[in-house]
């Protein structure tokens, strides 16, 4: 846990993410293979593996969109199902597009924040703080693909969460967007709330990120800070291909 008595009381305490020998099966396929690590606050966590390591599974089991074959993934102590008002302490962005597109951008929020008695105020606010409110009232359908994404992040801070996860947050934007959600992300990470971003942009996640979780094939690879895995080779990319150069296989997770 981390405490910064400088911020309000409810930011005071946060938890981990914890993966307790995590394993999903589907069918004969093994996606998740007894996956155990911990994503703690204070910092950016950059989760990496290549296609079909199974990190957007994992990112699912934790948010209780799929149901483990064993072990466990929780938050803040507790499953992701248990949560009473789950977006009041944890917010995510795993699909921008996951918008009914006949809704304006104000009304997606309104109808998600009353599932958790968050205010029509705060809706307003994260607009405000993405960059939509001039748009807030335009339907989500004719967004590009840049603005479903700051959708996507204002629905995640909605409910003002302690532990945040996205995935892929920078496509679509430009270069101006991908430098506010790298700012976005450190600032939250500064205030003590738990972050993990999984990306394959090696750039950004150099920029954005101070530990590394890289995961093959379903398995945990390694666990790093970005300094460690830099004094040992040139730069993260070459540290994230050597390390998963015998994981890469596709179609084998998801």
């Amino acid at each position: 846990m981390v405490r910064c008595d400088d911020r309000p009381p409810y930011l005071i305490l946060y938890r981990v993410i914890e993966l307790k020998r995590l394993t999903k099966r589907y069918g004969d396929t093994l996606a998740v293979d007894d996956l155990s690590f911990n994503v703690e606050p204070g910092h950016v966590t950059g989760f990496l593996g290549p296609n079909g390591a199974g990190k957007s599974t994992t990112m699912r089991l934790i948010l209780g969109l799929d149901s483990p074959t064993s072990g466990e993934a929780l938050v803040n102590g507790r499953r992701y199902t248990s949560l009473s008002r789950p977006m009041r302490e944890v917010g995510a962005l795993l699909d921008a597009s996951a918008v009914h597109g006949g809704r304006s951008a104000y009304n997606h929020l309104l109808c998600l924040a009353r599932t958790n008695d968050i205010s029509a105020t705060r809706v307003s606010e994260v607009l405000q703080q993405v960059g939509l409110a001039g748009v807030a009232r335009k339907r989500v359908g004719g967004f590009s693909l840049g603005m479903k994404q700051r959708l996507g992040i204002a629905a995640a801070l909605l409910g003002d969460p302690g532990t945040l996860m996205f995935d892929e947050p920078v496509n679509g934007l430009d270069p101006d967007g991908v430098r506010w959600i790298r700012d976005l992300m450190r600032s939250l990470a500064k205030q003590g709330r738990t972050v993990l971003l999984s990306s394959h942009l090696m750039s950004e996640m150099a920029l954005t990120a101070e530990r590394i979780i890289i995961v093959g094939r379903g398995k945990l690879i390694t666990e790093a800070t970005v300094a460690e895995l830099t004094e040992r080779y040139p730069s993260l990319e070459d540290a994230y291909l050597a390390l998963t150069a015998s994981s890469v296989e596709y179609g084998a997770a998801r």
